[in-house]
């Protein structure tokens, strides 16, 4: 049997190979500022991706594309404005889509420097941890994953920033691998310009939108 991970620079990562985003285990999500105080959070239901995991982590690639018409924030009537050509106009764009340009590693974290710390630090001679030792713990990374981000037909480079959350093989003898990712984008730079003055100062919408992604891919094949 195919091994399902391997060493590199010190951490267990994927195999080579093909894989795609788990339906069941992902989540596509967003945060909008609503009158200037409050988050509004929301995710698009549906979506897949493509990740190449290749020979050289540092060449490999992922292709997403995201279903408009999923979006759901929790509230009918908001859903349906931010499906209308205000903001995403899904029937004329029924699709967003993410193509990386590069991946590049930010750090790794080995967990035993974190109990090297911890041992060293006075507050913690003197405090008993419940937290599993750190053979337990896997080697974990983040990088920085360069693309191009397509909304309502108006590509931007965006950078996100990923967490890579180990790899194994499941019980049901699927190789898989967890992720995060986050990122900031103006959603005016793609043309969803659409807001309200309030008398008080400041808009209805935020223009930042923050993005949150999490998600585990499994190998095809």
């Amino acid at each position: 049997m195919t091994a399902s991970t391997r060493i590199w620079d010190g951490m267990s990562i994927p195999a080579p190979g093909s894989y795609e985003l788990d339906a069941a285990h992902k989540r596509i999500g967003f945060v909008a500022r609503h009158m200037m105080v409050s988050p509004v959070r929301g995710e698009f239901r549906e979506a897949n991706a493509h990740i190449l995991v290749a020979e050289d982590p540092l060449e490999s690639s992922i292709a997403v594309t995201i279903r408009a018409d999923s979006l759901d924030t929790a509230n009918a009537d908001r859903d349906t404005h931010l499906r209308s050509a205000d903001f995403l106009d899904v029937e004329q764009f029924p699709t967003l889509e993410y193509r990386s340009t590069g991946i590049a590693l930010l750090e790794k974290t080995d967990p035993i420097f974190f109990w090297a710390k911890l041992k060293n630090h006075r507050l913690g001679r003197r405090a008993v941890s419940t937290e599993p030792t750190p053979e337990a713990s896997p080697v974990t990374a983040r990088f920085v994953l360069t693309g191009e981000l397509t909304v309502k037909g108006v590509t931007r480079t965006v950078d996100l920033q990923v967490e890579f959350g180990g790899a194994r093989r499941d019980p049901y003898g699927q190789d898989i691998f967890g992720f995060s990712a986050t990122a900031e984008i103006d959603r005016e730079d793609y043309g969803l310009v659409w807001n309200v003055a309030l008398d008080s100062g400041g808009v209805l919408v935020g223009k930042n939108v923050r993005i949150e992604i999490a998600g585990e891919a499994i190998r095809q094949g």
